[in-house]
């Protein structure tokens, strides 16, 4: 017999107009991404600097970025639950006018403290557009089409991390770093027009507002309470001590009032029930050790290139394009790959263990080890997040209820970032211990290395006893290298810690339900939801009216020829169906 060979498909001029209206309203889109990223990244390699020119030492380091993540996990699930409550379109437009204009006044800080409070703000037009983008993709893409758009989104994640630490080095060594945080103002104007000439939503029934508004402040208070626990215990206070009690017990009586008030609200943030979900419960699960890896590793890489290598600004940027690289590749190749046969399951594992392979070998990382393998561990790490990050949004979107897009993306989400601040909190403060306690074990060698610089090894010696973080690059060679190795030291240990999160997260997605992606938007869902109902409604009411013999008999059979086929059809052939009969 002969073998027949299947012509690869070609897209049908419908197809073609519909892959061309999804890209015109992804554009708007994509551009505010870019501005978020590029407004977090830019600052990211003049951080060191910045701190340095603040007098701010290690903990207000790790601050300016905890602010950020800790307002940005705090309200991702708000913003997801007034997204199922509100016009999406205006919400995240709100949300780039916030975060940018946050941005931008932070260039104007004069202290470390008023540097962290705006960069709070900051954080909640973040959330508001890492939110907001999941659910709007899932308004206008099915999530079986959704890994070809997904690399486009992880492509512009990547020019906007490669590109904002280059541009924020070059800013930085040229015009200052206050300049890095004006850089996105206008790009997101242009974001703003071009948003709102082409993102257009499907219209959406208008709902009764119900904000739960005890719930924002009890999840509020808890987080908080936790990490400021973390980043000053051992330091300002000892671990077991009174402050501890009190911040820890608070957190913990917040988080069970926060339950409480979750389960007897009638519009709760973040509701419960959607827990029993096996696919959203283990999909959170994996997220946070994603955020840990993305926001920790990424966060303490930069200041190991300037603080540990002694690199500028504008060179940490460009030591980091490796992890980038991974991300980037990974996020394009794997989606393309998930849209092409609908498998998922098996790249999610294969993230799983790059990560842990990622973390592992980053945790081995000295001042002085060969680069080419500091690379590929950060490749690793980078592929392990492209694989992970989206992916995990995508599968739980793809079984969360249409009604509930929102708060079940956003959960997603809010706990990546959840992850990634208390990541970024317990790494930095393991970082400063260790640092401070290497700093007492090689004393004899660092009053050495400044006695011979005389004078200005007493000055120096001063602004270490202090705390401030030293600009590393521009040390004496005597001293640098002292300072670098103890840096390198306490940051591969601070890595340590996304190891056994890390493993969790493996487990997590090996035992996820590998339930098959639909071709179906959200807004294709609710038509058929709401077709499916009427289908039912009808066939009951022609019963009711045949009993009572009023309906003409051939309509009868018709009925009883159309009702079991429609009634007993999938959701999706339905759909199918109907979607064809439109056209």
């Amino acid at each position: 017999m002969a073998r027949s060979t299947a012509a690869k498909p070609v897209a049908t001029p419908e197809q073609q107009l519909q892959h061309r209206r999804v890209l015109r309203a992804l554009s708007g889109l994509l551009l505010g991404m870019f501005v978020s990223m590029l407004a977090s990244t830019v600052v990211s390699t003049s951080l060191p600097v910045i701190v340095h020119d603040l007098d701010g030492d290690q903990a207000a380091f790790t601050w300016v970025i905890t602010a950020t993540l800790l307002t940005t996990a705090i309200s991702t699930p708000i913003w997801g639950k007034l997204a199922d409550l509100f016009n999406r379109k205006l919400l995240i437009q709100l949300a780039i006018v916030i975060f940018v204009l946050a941005t931008a006044a932070a260039g104007f800080s004069q202290s470390p403290e008023m540097l962290i409070a705006f960069r709070a703000v900051q954080g909640i037009g973040a959330g508001g557009l890492a939110a907001l983008s999941q659910v709007i993709m899932a308004d206008i893409i099915s999530p079986r089409e959704r890994g070809r758009y997904m690399g486009l989104f992880g492509a512009v994640m990547a020019v906007a991390t490669v590109g904002g630490p280059l541009l924020g080095g070059v800013i930085t060594d040229a015009l200052g770093w206050r300049w890095n945080f004006f850089v996105a103002i206008p790009v997101a104007v242009v974001a703003l027009i071009i948003m709102q000439r082409t993102l257009h939503l499907p219209a959406r029934p208008k709902q009764k507002a119900r904000i739960d508004y005890l719930g924002i402040v009890l999840l509020s208070v808890s987080v908080s309470l936790l990490l400021i626990w973390v980043s000053l215990a051992g330091s300002s206070f000892d671990w077991w001590s009174l402050e501890t009690i009190l911040m820890v017990g608070g957190a913990l009586l917040g988080i069970v009032l926060f339950v409480i008030t979750e389960l007897r609200s009638k519009e709760p943030l973040v509701p419960l029930t959607m827990f029993k979900n096996r696919t959203f419960t283990l999909a959170v699960i994996a997220s946070i050790a994603t955020g840990i890896a993305m926001f920790g590793t990424s966060v303490f890489l930069s200041q190991y290139m300037q603080m540990a290598r002694g690199a500028t600004p504008t060179e940490a940027g460009i030591m980091t394009i490796p992890m980038i690289g991974g991300l980037l590749l990974s996020s394009i190749v794997i989606g393309g790959l998930i849209t092409r046969y609908g498998r998922w399951k098996p790249f999610l594992i294969l993230g799983g263990v790059l990560l842990i392979a990622g973390s592992v070998m980053l945790s081995t990382i000295h001042y002085d080890t060969n680069f080419a393998l500091v690379s590929l561990y950060m490749f690793l790490l980078g592929a392990g997040v492209g694989m992970t990050m989206q992916n995990l949004v995508l599968i739980v979107q793809n079984t969360a209820k249409p009604s509930e897009m929102g708060v079940a993306s956003s959960g997603v989400t809010f706990f990546r970032s959840l992850g990634g601040t208390i990541g970024v909190s317990v790494m930095g403060a393991a970082l400063a211990t260790s640092a401070t306690n290497l700093f007492v074990d090689r004393q004899a060698d660092i009053a050495a290395a400044l006695a011979a610089l005389g004078e200005k090894g007493a000055a120096l010696g001063a602004q270490l006893q202090s705390g401030t973080l030293p600009q590393v690059s521009t040390l004496p060679d005597g001293i640098r290298v002292i300072i670098e190795d103890i840096y390198a030291q306490a940051i591969a240990q601070s890595f340590l810690i996304a190891v056994p999160v890390a493993v969790i997260s493996l487990i997590a997605i090996i035992f996820l339900p590998n339930v098959p992606l639909t071709r179906m938007t959200t807004s294709e869902r609710v038509a058929a939801s709401e077709a499916d109902f009427a289908t039912v409604s009808t066939a009951e009411g022609m019963s009711a009216l045949s009993a009572t013999g009023t309906v003409p008999t051939a309509l009868d059979e018709r009925a009883d020829e159309a009702g079991p086929r429609l009634s007993e059809a999938p959701l999706d052939e339905r759909a199918d169906e109907a979607s064809v009969t439109r056209r």
